[in-house]
């Protein structure tokens, strides 16, 4: 006799929407990412990103399979997904293999350990990045790469040239100001560019273009798969404690904008902190979380060792999740309310 008796974990809500159809929309909205970084970077994006997705769902299917005897080793796309993201944080001279190292990591170990889809209580892109980052430290800031796509000095920004190699704007800002440097000596023409929201040289090939991380991001809000909560709280969290800090010493903390449209402040206030299973349920709760990684992202920035600390802040915040469904829960049902 056929088991119909379900058993998943909290929250069970009655929608048309499916985990297959909110991944697929996932997936859609990066489209745009993806599409600028294959036509700036060339083939070598495009293998990255093949690579890291075609890992992840091998390695999925692999230990549903053999390891947990799942009758649907491959149920959804939430592995293609995960490996999506990885690659789009990975630099574009990463070689094929780092993508396979990550993908594995973030599926086997922070999706799979802890029982598969929904009970992971970590992201499994950025627990695979930030492996990558410890254990491969050269590789994963080795920001050369070979431009083989189209020239976008026609359009009035980028370079001509067919090479590039340089540090990202944060890395820049990092190193120039430890060594004694102030902003306006190591950004002589102003510490933000439009370049840096149409088009930034540096960085994750994920990170290049906010334009187009916008457009998707939109289009998951058009199709009700997130809200704006968490993301809005990050961003305005980044440009309040920036503004304050480059308001009182503008030489030597970068300011609102600048934090915002370089790194992986977007890509991951957009597609990564609002992951559901890794994210808190309730508004209370986002905000909390929102606030949380603002702030440790900004802490990091400023004080830490490393230029970018957006895939640190979101995993400490991970861990905090348990603790804000917890204490943030709504009313319940039919409980009466005391109003005062």
């Amino acid at each position: 006799m056929t088991n119909k008796l379900i058993v998943s974990p909290s929250p069970h809500l009655h929608s048309s929407n499916s985990t297959v159809s909110l991944m697929r929309d996932v997936i859609i909205a990066l489209i745009p990412a993806m599409a600028v970084a294959v036509w700036f970077y060339g083939l070598h994006a495009l293998m990255l990103i093949l690579v890291s997705v075609v890992t992840c769902d091998l390695t999925e299917y692999l230990i549903a399979k053999f390891l947990m005897h799942s009758e649907k080793p491959l149920a959804d796309p939430s592995p293609a997904v995960t490996g999506v993201l990885l690659a789009l944080n990975l630099p574009p001279a990463a070689p094929w293999w780092i993508a396979v190292v990550g993908s594995i990591v973030a599926i086997a170990i922070a999706k799979m350990t802890f029982g598969g889809l929904g009970k992971n209580i970590f992201n499994p892109a950025l627990v695979g990045r930030v492996f990558l980052l410890v254990s491969f430290p050269v590789a994963m800031t080795n920001w050369a790469f070979t431009q083989t796509a189209m020239d976008f000095s026609a359009f009035g920004f980028g370079p001509q040239v067919d090479a590039y190699s340089g540090a990202t704007h944060l890395a820049i800002a990092k190193e120039g100001l430890a060594g004694g440097a102030s902003l306006s000596q190591i950004f002589p023409q102003g510490q933000f560019t439009w370049d840096m929201a149409l088009l930034r040289m540096g960085g994750c090939i994920g990170e290049l273009s906010a334009v187009a991380l916008l457009i998707g991001f939109i289009y998951l809000l058009a199709r009700r798969v997130v809200k704006v909560t968490i993301p809005l709280t990050i961003i305005l969290t980044v440009a309040l404690i920036s503004g304050i800090f480059s308001a009182v010493n503008p030489e030597a903390y970068t300011g609102p904008l600048f934090n915002i449209f370089t790194g992986g402040l977007l890509l991951g206030a957009f597609y990564m902190a609002t992951d559901y299973v890794t994210s808190p349920m309730t508004t209370k709760g986002q905000i909390i979380f929102g606030v949380g990684i603002g702030v440790i992202v900004m802490m990091i920035r400023y004080f830490g060792a490393y230029p970018e600390g957006v895939s640190f802040s979101i995993l400490i915040m991970n861990c905090v999740v348990p603790l804000l469904n917890k204490y943030c829960k709504p009313a319940r049902f039919g409980k009466e309310v005391n109003n005062g």
